[in-house]
C-alpha cells in the first residue's frame, strides 16, 4: 500500500510556494527580485497546479484504500 502523506506534505508546499511565486510575479508582495516580474507571474501558477494535483492524487489513493 502507498503512503499519501509524502504527496500532501509535496502538495501543501508547492501550492504555498506557487501562490507567494505568483503573488510576487504579479507585484502584488514587494521586496523581492522576484517582484514585478512575468517570468514568476507565469511559474507560480504552474507550481500551484502542480500541488494541487499532488493533493488530488493524494485524496484518490486515500479513496482506493478504505474501500
Amino acid at each position: 500500500m502507498k503512503r499519501i502523506w509524502p504527496y500532501i506534505v509535496a502538495g501543501v508546499a508547492l501550492i504555498a510556494i506557487g501562490l507567494v511565486w505568483t503573488l510576487q510575479g504579479l507585484d502584488v508582495l514587494r521586496g523581492s527580485a522576484m517582484s514585478g516580474s512575468p517570468l514568476w507571474a507565469s511559474v507560480g501558477p504552474i507550481v500551484l497546479v502542480v500541488g494541487i494535483v499532488l493533493l488530488v492524487i493524494a485524496g484518490v489513493i486515500a479513496r482506493r484504500r478504505s474501500r
